[in-house]
């Protein structure tokens, strides 16, 4: 997997419908423990709360889990389940907490509440793309130096340090699958003066 999309931050959304309110939250996560430690939080937060509908899905193991938490069947945690499947979000927890507020909504009704509830958390969250990046050195002479500066640009070099010594030695991260085009392109255009030393690869965004 060279790359996935979660969410960057956590996130609060409410949502009312004939009284009855559904608190949706989202919360970056990586293991199964995480996702139930949110979602235990969450249940200490709001003691006297009807219902704590959650979903999750993980890298992990490629954990999916959801609950209805005593709502009618396949009204709550699968609507849930299906907003992070449809966004293709992974390593995420939504918890949608509901508060009754007296009037029945029905099937369609609930479906509709904790789908805007789910669908509200997320975009609070932030949907992210995490891509793995490979970290670099490059070194020029200070005459290639100028000739390379929008390369590294136009193909998405992220500059980290730059060293002017007897040359110049940048070190940076480009997505993985790129680095074989900027290595041509600065090849082109040093001559095959310039040089390269790989670091790793790390998931990033």
């Amino acid at each position: 997997m060279d790359s996935y999309i979660t969410v960057k931050n956590s996130s609060h959304f409410e949502y009312e419908d004939k009284k009855s309110v559904f608190i949706g939250q989202a919360m970056p996560v990586s293991t199964e423990a995480d996702a139930i430690a949110f979602i235990d939080s969450v249940k200490k937060r709001y003691p006297d709360a009807r219902h704590h509908v959650y979903a999750y899905v993980l890298r992990e193991n490629s954990a999916m889990r959801f609950t209805d938490d005593h709502e009618p069947q396949g009204t709550a945690g699968m609507p849930v389940l299906d907003v992070i499947r449809k966004n293709g979000v992974t390593d995420v927890v939504i918890v949608v907490t509901r508060y009754f507020g007296g009037t029945l909504l029905g099937t369609g009704g609930l479906v509709r509440a904790y789908t805007s509830a789910a669908i509200g958390a997320l975009e609070s969250a932030e949907i992210i793309r995490y891509d793995i990046y490979t970290s670099l050195q490059i070194s020029v002479s200070y005459s290639d130096f100028g000739k390379i500066s929008a390369i590294l640009a136009d193909n998405g070099f992220r500059t980290e340090s730059t060293l002017y010594d007897v040359g110049v030695t940048l070190e940076g991260k480009i997505i993985k699958n790129d680095l074989e085009k900027l290595k041509n392109a600065l090849v082109e255009a040093t001559a095959g003066r310039v040089k390269f030393e790989i670091f790793g690869e790390e998931f990033g965004f």
